[in-house]
């Protein structure tokens, strides 16, 4: 059941700044009007002529500032790309209005378990820092409200299958007319045109059109899913950085635009190498497991209890790896001598690694490698990723203060100001 008003603001312990918890007001048709006054006295309002905006700023010389302190953001995205871009603009300061649906909220809402409490962690996982208002925006009253709201944010972001909003009065041309300075950023699975663009678009889906189910998988087994869902997550970062990007625009024109993200483009993107080496040199991609298709060796090793990755990037890494492993007639075979010659020669090379690292334990060979100039580590579980002494001098993590719940959340580890 979602409660009325707007989403507290929660306290938070340890490093960074406040934690603010979305808890959707419910309405039928729209917002309270005592929550959209609200809202609306918290904005600042746009300058003469539809320019940059300069209402909302902190006031100079404040402490803590962040970057993007004094942005108010409309979010009506759901589930994962959108909500994961505006909650890393909202952990650089902007202020985040979530709109939901009555009644039922944002889809994650319901995916679990597991909840705290009654609450999805899922969905408590990617919005953080927001506030949170239910709107019906299928009735004209609630269109009425998204559209003042717009006219005093900064930002607009939506992840609608294309034409949908602009049904209701709300499409970036409807929102341009009276808010001439916005910054209004469509995410969706395929972009604004094409045969696809009516489409749904979810992760697993643009993963396999975009190939990366295809290379993602062991050398011989059928595709994978990664683990987390990596489209959604890249679609979402490059969201954020489009929209920011924007702000930059619209400060040196004075004038809003319309941003176009999508997830089957994002994950295109982010083929890279594997792209490349197939529209320069037509080599079609395979799956690798760990390894890496260009570099040897680049990948996870089992020991005598667990899992060590490895990776040599250049021959003098190689031959200090063949030092470690007291192997040193594999770096001088010639067979072996550049990574080019390595790679040709992979399996053979594997093969006596393998062997050896099977020797010994994790712990053993960590120990071995630490302080070599080589790029190692362990194949951790969860317990062990959230007891790493790196994490913990890193405040990656830190307890949230979440009524009715205390939750431990990772904080915006991505950056430090």
């Amino acid at each position: 059941m979602l409660r009325g008003g707007l989403g507290s603001r929660s306290c938070r312990r340890g490093g960074g700044g406040l934690w603010r918890s979305p808890c959707p007001a419910a309405a039928a048709g729209g917002a309270s009007s005592r929550s959209l006054g609200a809202l609306r006295a918290a904005s600042a309002s746009p300058s003469n002529g539809g320019g940059a905006r300069s209402g909302g700023a902190p006031p100079a010389g404040a402490s803590n500032v962040k970057p993007l302190d004094g942005v108010k953001i409309l979010d009506l995205t759901r589930v994962l790309a959108g909500p994961f871009a505006t909650m890393n603009l909202g952990d650089l300061g902007a202020e985040v209005i979530k709109v939901e649906r009555p009644g039922a909220g944002d889809d994650t809402r319901a995916w679990g378990p597991p909840f705290a409490g009654t609450e999805s962690v899922y969905f408590l996982s990617v919005n953080r820092n927001k506030k949170s208002i239910a709107i019906n925006m299928k009735d004209s009253k609630g269109a009425k409200l998204i559209r003042e709201l717009a006219a005093v944010s900064d930002v607009f972001v939506e992840n609608y299958v294309p034409g949908k909003l602009t049904e209701m009065g709300l499409g970036y041309e409807d929102i341009k007319k009276i808010a001439p300075h916005i910054v209004y950023c469509s995410i969706t699975g395929y972009g604004q045109t094409g045969p696809m663009v009516q489409r749904g678009g979810y992760d697993s889906i643009a993963a396999a059109v975009s190939g990366l189910m295809h290379i993602t998988g062991h050398e011989d087994g059928e595709p994978v899913r990664p683990g987390v869902a990596m489209t959604d997550l890249a679609t979402g970062l490059y969201t954020s950085g489009a929209i920011m990007a924007g702000l930059l625009q619209r400060y040196k024109t004075g004038k809003g635009l319309h941003i176009d993200c999508n997830l089957l483009s994002s994950q295109v993107a982010c083929l890279t190498h594997i792209a490349a080496n197939y529209l320069n040199c037509k080599i079609e991609a395979k799956r690798w497991g760990t390894a890496h298709g260009s570099i040897v060796p680049y990948q996870a090793f089992k020991t005598k209890d667990g899992y060590i990755v490895v990776g040599a990037g250049n021959d003098q890494q190689f031959v200090t790896v063949c030092k470690i492993l007291n192997l040193p007639e594999v770096s001088k075979d010639s067979r072996y001598k550049t990574n080019t010659l390595r790679v040709q020669n992979r399996k053979e090379l594997i093969d006596i690694l393998s062997n050896r690292f099977s020797e010994k334990a994790t712990i053993e060979w960590l120990q071995l490698f630490e302080g070599s100039g080589v790029p190692y580590g362990p194949i951790n579980n969860m317990q062990q990723v959230f007891s790493d002494p790196q994490d913990q001098v890193s405040d990656t993590v830190n307890l949230l203060c979440h009524i009715p719940n205390h939750l431990r959340l990772l904080d915006s580890i991505q950056w430090r100001y």
